[in-house]
Formats: structure tokens, sequence, C-alpha cells
């Protein structure tokens, strides 16, 4: 059958329960893949002559396609085909006591060598605390194959179930009595639960994992102290203690109604302590939510849920009345565990969901510096915006001078950065701004505004001004900008040509200049690709303040004795105080500088054509290049495409950059725009009504 998908007939004949254990895995494998299996059609499926030592009196022929299919209830999907496959292989045994011997002697040979405390206990958790441990541990289990020769139960679950939300489908469907029957293959007595020891040692594996987790020094610290007086997590160890002391009293006298009473008792206790336990680390979110974000913590706060939720499971199988409805949310619960186990991008999502919110937050609060709401504002605006463009208009020209030097690409592109990396934080020290850092910082700040506008008019109202602000702020912001940047390119050239006789750059690197610059080139792409960096960089910053906050650096600065010793304890304040404050201004500067200097440089090296285009930068080359070729340029159609090409890079800087920032801040927040007609209605008719409010400021009424 090698490389042909076996059928039921096949399936039948290789049970062998003396085969080796890695043969009876396997064989067990490609039953669950012909539960799967879908024939092309399914009305002609006709078993194949059975093959001895199959008696040939023995009846396959009755497809599962022939069997009456149950209707569906209205509103509720048809019989999972896994699940129609069941019951006919159910009722082929039934009619065969040969065949249902062999197989369930295989089954119960096979669970028997296997330790099932690997999928019980180990299985969908990770064997470390660290969440990067835990994502090389799933990049090696999305890439590399497994295999059934193992004693680890845990291990052939994934290779017995796949990962795909189907799974789960069809094992909830199943009904009481099919489970009952098919448990009945596993265990002679399905009414004694002989279950109960593995899932109580379980139980016990899971309640040290978990107390472990709960008193790590990075948990403990952040709980709330009131929380911990009891020590819940000392006692969850305890409580699965007494579980298994209770367990084996009853299995001595299986009719000692005390014994049993016992046993409740222990899980009633169990329950509570883990209920205070979670209550315990919730406390921990609190704290993280007030001082930074640790994706680690983050993740060690879902496990140790998700071992609560486990625990939870096993003592339903243990004390319920009917074994059958809680083993069926058990299993369906552990292939849920195996297909997020494998999942890479859920992974990100989950523990990446609290650091996004976090950075999108101290984003927020900065942006808010960035939004114009008056006229007295938007002057301002203008007024940081121009000092902007008056210190890239020297950044141009520093960059023109690193050039003619004909450093090695690296080199090159580090000086560059360094450059561009000193302007911006001078710039930001001056209380200035550069135009295109503003969308990424104000995007989370607008997404804020986003709340309650399904329901509310004065709530959509608000929205569609924050806007109006935004891209009124955004318009001042490039206006000040390049009408600070040209003048001061030119005004230098202009005094060199006095000074020295010659502009400070030569004709090739005026020609250069322009050619980069124009419109029929690439501009477009690099300047969407310059978004995405200009995006990265506010990024950067508010990881990096969420980093400073977390390790509270700002009070080692304050506090440690040897910053007192150095700076004076004043002095070590004033510091602090400052960092906490710029921290995030800072590196977005650092960053987006080195980027937009290094990022093109190290391309290269790699053979790949990237560089990148900003607005302001690309208009200080312009104006540099006019400044060296003189005034018989403004007649060049090439000259033109140029200044073309500033507002299409102006536009792309800024489209894209907002677009990311604004993207992760909904996503970040748990913010869903469902009302998107309503809005975009709003903004046509504020653009109809007073199209001048999206580029200057309203007069004050009176």
């Amino acid at each position: 059958m090698a490389g042909q998908r076996w059928d039921l007939t096949a399936l039948l004949n290789a049970a062998d329960p003396n085969a080796p254990a890695v043969e009876r895995h396997l064989w067990m494998v490609r039953l669950l893949e012909w539960l799967r299996s879908v024939p092309a059609e399914p009305a002609a499926e006709v078993a194949s002559p059975v093959p001895a030592p199959v008696p040939a009196t023995v009846e396959l022929a009755s497809p599962p396609a022939a069997e009456p299919q149950p209707q569906a209830a209205p509103g509720n999907s048809p019989t999972p085909w896994p699940l129609r496959r069941l019951r006919h292989l159910l009722n082929v045994l039934d009619r065969n006591p040969e065949h249902r011997e062999r197989i369930s002697v295989l089954l119960q040979r096979s669970m028997a060598g296997l330790d099932a405390t690997g999928l019980l206990a180990d299985f969908g958790f990770s064997p470390r605390q660290g969440f990067f441990s835990e994502l090389a541990e799933r990049l090696r289990l999305a890439t590399l194959p497994g295999t059934p020769q193992t004693q680890d139960l845990g291990e052939l679950f994934l290779l017995l179930f796949e990962d795909d939300e189907a799974e789960t489908a069809w094992i909830e469907a199943i009904d009481d009595q099919t489970l009952h029957r098919t448990l009945a293959l596993f265990v002679p007595d399905a009414d004694a639960r002989p279950w109960r020891a593995v899932m109580v040692e379980s139980i016990q594996l899971l309640a040290s994992q978990f107390r472990a987790s709960g008193l790590s020094a990075e948990m403990r610290q952040r709980m709330d102290p009131a929380l911990r007086t009891d020590r819940p997590f000392h006692q969850v160890v305890q409580a699965a203690e007494g579980l298994r002391a209770s367990l084996r009293e009853l299995q001595h006298d299986a009719d000692n109604a005390q014994a049993m009473q016992a046993l409740a008792q222990q899980a009633h206790y169990l329950r509570a302590v883990l209920a205070a336990c979670l209550t315990a680390a919730d406390s921990v979110r609190g704290h993280l939510d007030d001082y930074g974000i640790s994706v680690d913590l983050v993740f060690q706060i879902n496990q140790l849920r998700g071992r609560a939720e486990r625990m939870e499971a096993l003592l339903a199988c243990l004390m319920g009345n009917d074994a059958a409805p809680d083993l069926r949310r058990l299993l369906a619960e552990l292939v849920r565990a195996g297909i997020e186990r494998r999942g890479i991008g859920k992974l990100f999502t989950r523990h990446y969901a609290l650091l996004a919110r976090k950075v999108t937050e101290r984003s927020a609060d900065t942006g808010e510096h960035y939004i114009t709401r008056d006229s007295a504002e938007y002057r301002d605006m203008l007024r940081m915006a121009a000092g902007g463009g008056a210190v890239i208009g020297l950044t141009t020209m520093v960059k023109f001078v690193l050039t003619a030097l004909a450093l090695p690409a690296f080199w090159a592109g580090f000086s560059a950065g360094t450059n561009y990396a000193i302007s911006f934080v001078v710039i930001y020290l001056m209380h200035w701004t550069v135009a295109t850092k503003q969308p990424a910082m104000t995007a989370p700040s607008l997404a804020r505004r986003l709340e309650g506008i399904s329901s509310s008019d004065a709530a959509l109202q608000r929205f569609v001004d924050e806007v109006a602000h935004l891209l009124r702020s955004q318009f001042a912001g490039i206006v000040g900008n390049l009408s600070a940047v040209a003048p001061v390119v030119l005004g230098l050239q202009i005094l060199s040509w006095l000074t020295f006789g010659a502009p400070l750059i030569g004709q090739a690197q005026a020609h250069y200049a322009l050619h980069s610059t124009s419109l029929l080139g690439p501009t477009a792409l690099y300047a969407a690709f310059t978004g995405v960096l200009l995006f990265a960089s506010s990024l950067i910053a508010g990881w990096a303040e969420n980093w400073f906050v977390f390790h509270r650096l700002d009070s080692a600065i304050a506090w440690n004795p040897r910053f007192i010793q150095r700076l004076g304890a004043a002095r070590a304040l004033r510091w602090s105080r400052w960092w906490r404050d710029n921290i995030a201004g800072v590196t977005a500067n650092v960053s987006l500088g080195m980027m937009l200097g290094l990022v093109p440089a190290l391309a290269g090296i790699f053979g790949l054509p990237i560089e990148v285009r900003h607005v302001t930068l690309s208009t200080g080359q312009i104006f540099a290049a006019l400044g060296t070729l003189g005034w018989p340029l403004l007649n060049e159609p090439g000259f033109w495409w140029c200044i073309a090409g500033i507002p299409i890079t102006g536009l792309l800087n800024l489209g894209v950059s907002f677009a990311l920032a604004f993207r992760l801040a909904m996503v970040s927040q748990g913010l869903k725009l469902r009302d998107r007609g309503r809005i975009y209605a709003a903004l046509r008719q504020r653009w109809r009504e007073a199209p001048h409010s999206f580029f200057k400021p309203s007069k004050p009424p009176g």
C-alpha cells in the first residue's frame, strides 16, 4: 500500500497486536488517515474482496455512504465524514468479533506502552518559561517530521491528529453512544474508569509545574501581596497530593461511599485553590499595565492559565457522572492544543498583543503633541516645522560632503545614518519637528477616538474632527519643512559661490541628485519603503520606552549609589526624569536616522536595489542641485519631474507610515471598524461642507 491511501479491508488485515510498537503506532496513524479521507465518489465506494486471513463471509461491503445519514437539524451542519466512517468501522467490528478482538488488543497494548502523562500533563505547554525558547520549539515542530517510534503519547498525538480546525469539529460532533462504543475498544470496563490513576498523576505533574511558574521571581514580585498571604501556590501541590491519597482509598474499596466523598471534597478544594492562584496571577497584568510589558511574563501567565484549565478538564473526567461528555471535551481541547502548539503566527498574535498595545499607547501619548487643534497650535507647528527644515538643509549639505569621501559601502551608510541621527536628535531637543515622523506617532492617538463610534454620532463626529486636526497638522508640518529647507540649501550654495567662487557640491553630484529624485524613476517605490522605516522607528521607540520602564531604569538612575556618588542626588534625579520623559523621542530619532543610512547600504551589500526617499531630504537635494547647475536648470523638463516627485514622496512617506501605525493601533487595542460606511460618509460630508478644515484651522466663532 506504499504511496496509496489504505482502505478499510487493508487496515483490518494489517492489524497485528503482536507487531512491534512502532508498527502498531503506524497502524493507528493510518486508521486516523482513513477516517479523515473522503472518496472521490462516496456512493461508488465498494469494498474490495477480503484477502486471507479474513473469512470470505465477512461483510465489509456496506460503505459509509450507504448508511442513512442523519438529517441535520435546521441551522446545524451535516454529520462530519470522519464520524460517519467511525460509525461504519464500529458496525463492521460488531459484525466481525475476530477483527474486533485483534484491534481491541492492538489498541490496549499500544496505550499500555505509551506514557499518557506526556499527553495529559505536558502536551501543549512549553517545557521552558521563555517566549523565544518556545518560538524555537515551534519552529522545530513546524519544520522537522515526527516519528511514530516513541513512548510519549503526546508525540504520537501530533501524528494522529492534523493541524486543522476540522479535527475538533468532528470530535465534538461524536455522540455519546458512538463514544462509548469506541471506548470499549480501548478499555474492557469503561464504567470502572481505569484512567483515573494516570489522570491524577497528570494533575500532580501539572500542579508542580503550576507552582514553580507561579512562585518564580518575576511573577512573585509583581503579584498583589494581599493575594499571596494564604500561599495558594504552595497549597496547589498539597491539594493534588490529597487527591491522590483519596483515590488510593477508593481503589481499595470501590463501593466505599466515604472514600468517594473524600475524593469529591479534594477535587473541590483543588478547584478553589486554582481559582485563588489565578486571581493572584491576574494581578500581575495590572502591574504590567502600569510599569511596562514583558513578553516572557505574558507568556508565563498564559501558560499558567492553560495548566489550570487542563487540571479542570481532568478533574471533570474524574468526577463526572458520565465519562463520555467530559472525555470528548478533553480530547477536543487536546486537539486544539496541538493545533496551537504548531502555530507560530498564533504565538506572535497572542503574546505580542499586550506589547503592541503598550507601544501604541506610549506612542499615542507622544503623538498628542503633534496634533494641532486651533490657530495658535497651527502657527506653532509651522514654526517648529520650519526649524526642523532648516536643520535638514544643513544635514543635506553634510550628506554631500560625506558622499564625496567615497567611503566603503558600510561606512558610507553608517556615516550617513549618524548624520541623520544627529540632525533628528538636534531637532527633537530644540522642540522642532520633521513632518514625516508625525504619522507613526499620531495614528495611535487617532485610534483612541474610534471607541464608541458604532453607537454614538457624537463619537463619530469627534473622530472626524480628529482626522481633520491630524491632516491639517501633517500639511502644516510639510509646508514648514519644505519652506525652510529650500531657502537654507540655496542660501548655502549662494554663499559658497560668493566666498569660494564654486558651489559646495560638484556637477556630477548635482546630476546624480536630480536623476535619483526624478518621478520617472523608482522614487515612488523608495518613498513607500521609507514610510515603512518611519513606522518602524515609532515601534522601536515604543519598545525602548517599555523596556526602560519595565526594568525601572529611571529609578536606578535616581537612586543607584554609584550614580548618586558621581552625579549628586539632585542631578541624578533630574537625569532620571529627563530620560523617563525623552527615551522614546531620542530612540525614535536615532533609530530612524541610522535606518535611513544603513538599510540601503546593507541592502547594497547583498545586491538588493533598495534606497530611501525622504521628502524633506529629497527636496534639499533638488535645490542643492539647482544651486550648482544654476537658474538655466529651470528650463529643463528633468528638473520639473523632480519637483513633481516631491508631493508624491511626501504623500507616500506619510500615508504608508500612518496606515501601518493605525492598523497596529486598532489590532493591539482590539478595535474593530465595523461602521466604515458611516465614517466615510461623515468624512465626505466634512469635505463638502468645510474642505479648508483639512488644511488650516477654522476661525473661532464671534
